[in-house]
């Protein structure tokens, strides 16, 4: 007997000749030959004699779907990489570059949640980009993407030890990275229902921390701190618009900052499309995705462009803390901004709810990238054997192969953490900017074969707001500032400055000319070709049992979530 997970229960069986399934949930009671079964269903690599599970568990609720997403974006970039477009950009600049990215993020998430809605599986836009586009981007980016997450990883555990290290350093860097490398990857082998759950309480502190903080901000700019009432003092004095950067004339130089900021503000957004990516294991993902996509505009205003309003009302760009290298934690606006309202105690606090936000961005981390490696070897784009599952439903072999990427966190321990930490940051911001780009391309694309189809989009689970044009915006706007981020390098060229800044971009380049070599097929496929039917008529069978928040604290949590 084995367990299928996502579409059977575990009455399933299979036997050597016949599929037998028997389901009363909904289900009539069906026989399928085993060869009917597999063209019907060839992500699952079942043979006769091979039994391997293949599948992964359909256990995420909704509030997990949201928290989930929640962890993997607030996290370092948010907590401590804000210092550098503050110091760089300053505090309006720094904001308009926010509300810029929001904007594009917003449109991204957006078009995967209506592809997927229509087709919920794991790893969601890696395996659009193979079906709507061709099997060489698919190729090209999915593997960048994981490349994002892995590196992502290492990234968080780099940091981990540094944060504690604002506390004591009698433990050394490498010891923390160690400790923390093994906690994180023992995380991501148990069932996901228990992920969920421990992923969804360390990020519920992130939610009350930063809307605590967003409440104490506001007390210290009317005056509650011992600066006095601030109000806009910042912003007349250094001033809104930062120093100006690379060259002599300062309106130059300010939107030359301005440009720089928006690959930390990349790299603070992403994770916003992680609804997308573990949809191939959430209950009613026809459901549940739509509520979550639907509410990151609201986290965007929230938990970005409001903090870091406040942020640049409460520290000035020209704060020598921002570029301190007493500790790394110094550095951070927000322990900042509580040092100079004098506020006793709470730096320390504060730094503990950082210390537990980087811990569950890094398991988030490790989360993504091993199902993005799950759905690259279902869709035929990894070895078959990334696929393999836990009887939990686990992929083993995925997360063991992302885990191992962020053994470049002990690149840390011989160089300085600032250095490494805007390499890295670099490397990943624009790996998530072309797999931003290409969630946008394959939602065009799905648009026109549903078109050819004669397929209205108001028939489908969830339709995208403002589209096709939002996904026109976001595809050019992202392209563009993908292409121009390193334009910092040519000032002062040197070749370390220049692949720092553009070796996501010559990867993905190199990956996609040699999958195209290799699969031999068009650079995109004709409408006719794009397939809109595997996987999906599965999830159009089944019967969700949908249960209600039954207490105030379920429902609390249903819309905080």
């Amino acid at each position: 007997m084995v367990n299928h997970g996502e579409i059977f229960e575990s009455d399933d069986t299979l036997q050597t000749e016949n599929f037998s399934k028997t389901k009363s949930n909904g289900f009539k009671d069906e026989t399928y030959e085993l060869e009917d079964w597999q063209r019907n269903n060839p992500h699952l690599n079942i043979e006769k004699g091979d039994l391997k599970e293949t599948e992964l568990k359909r256990n995420l609720k909704p509030r997990h779907v949201s928290m989930i997403a929640l962890g993997g974006t607030i996290g370092t970039g948010l907590f401590i990489g804000t210092a550098t477009p503050l110091q760089i950009a300053g505090p309006v600049n720094a904001l308009i570059a926010y509300i810029f990215m929001g904007s594009l993020a917003y449109s991204v998430t957006q078009s995967l949640g209506e592809m997927a809605t229509y087709t919920p599986i794991s790893g969601s836009f890696c395996v659009f980009n193979t079906r709507y586009i061709s099997k060489a981007v698919g190729f090209a980016t999915s593997w960048l993407y994981w490349w994002n997450w892995s590196t992502t990883f290492a990234i968080e555990l780099s940091i981990i030890g540094q944060i504690i290290q604002y506390w004591t350093d009698a433990v050394p860097l490498w010891a923390w990275i160690l400790i923390f490398y093994f906690v994180l990857v023992a995380a991501n082998f148990v069932p996901v229902q228990y992920y969920g759950e421990v992923e969804f309480w360390i990020a519920s502190i992130k939610v009350i921390a930063i809307m605590g903080f967003i409440v104490y901000a506001l007390c210290i700019v009317c005056g509650a701190g011992r600066t006095g009432p601030i109000g806009f003092r910042y912003w007349r004095n250094p001033g809104p618009w930062g120093p100006g950067i690379l060259v002599a004339n300062k309106n130059t130089g300010r939107f030359l900052g301005w440009l720089s900021s928006l690959v930390n503000a990349a790299f603070t957004y992403q994770g916003v499309e992680l609804t997308g990516v573990s949809a191939g294991e959430t209950s009613n993902p026809r459901k549940t995705v739509p509520r979550a996509i639907n509410k990151v505009i609201f986290r965007i205003l929230i938990f970005y462009v409001a903090t870091l309003f406040f942020l640049g009302l409460l520290v000035p760009y020209n704060d020598p803390e921002l570029s301190s290298d007493t500790s790394y934690i110094a550095s951070s606006p927000f322990v900042i901004a509580i040092k100079n309202a004098g506020t006793p105690v709470l730096p320390h606090i504060f730094n503990a709810v950082i210390l537990t936000t980087v811990i569950s961005a890094g398991n988030s981390n490790v989360y993504v990238g091993s199902r993005v490696m799950y759905s690259m070897s279902t869709a035929g784009i990894a070895p078959k054997f990334f696929s393999w599952t836990t009887t939990w439903g686990i992929p083993y072999l995925s997360v063991m192969a992302t885990s191992l990427i962020g053994l470049l966190a002990f690149l840390n321990v011989d160089q300085d953490g600032k250095t490494v930490f805007e390499w890295l940051v670099n490397i990943s911001a624009v790996s998530g900017l072309i797999a931003w780009v290409f969630i946008s391309v394959a939602h065009l694309r799905f648009m026109k074969a549903l078109e050819w189809r004669g397929v209205s989009r108001d028939e489908l689970p969830y339709k995208a707001k403002y589209m096709p044009w939002f996904a026109w915006y976001a595809a050019i706007a992202i392209t563009i500032i993908t292409f121009i981020q390193g334009y910092d390098s040519f000032f002062d060229f040197n070749a370390s400055d220049f692949f720092t800044a553009y070796i996501s971009l010559i990867l993905f380049f190199a990956l996609w000319i040699g999958a195209l070599v290799w699969y031999r097929e068009p650079i995109m496929r004709s409408v006719a070709d794009i397939d809109l039917d595997t996987d999906r008529k599965e999830i159009d069978m089944l019967i969700w049992e949908e249960q209600e928040p039954t207490n105030i604290w379920e429902k609390f949590w249903g819309i905080v979530a």
